[in-house]
């Protein structure tokens, strides 16, 4: 279960929070007593991802992100 904290309180002692989550603690993160965002170990939440294309098995050293976004955009232009 993850610890609330104050989002002046994470900025305030952002180091001591990094240490933490390297640790493997999860943090709540509040503003005005609403909860706007997780802070998770990199490896804790990834169940949330699914590989939708790999597209090492197309090229072999994968693609930049550049040439994805340029076709991303080119293709969200043409169903518009």
């Amino acid at each position: 279960m993850a610890t609330i904290i104050g989002l002046k309180q994470l900025r305030e002692n952002v180091e001591k929070y990094v240490s933490e989550v390297n640790k493997g603690k999860s943090f709540t993160v509040v503003r005005k007593s609403k909860p706007v965002f997780r802070i998770v170990p990199p490896d804790e939440d990834d169940s949330a991802w699914e590989t939708v294309v790999d597209f090492t098995e197309f090229y072999k050293d994968g693609i930049p992100a550049r040439d994805l976004l340029k076709r991303l955009r080119s293709l969200n232009a043409r169903s518009q």
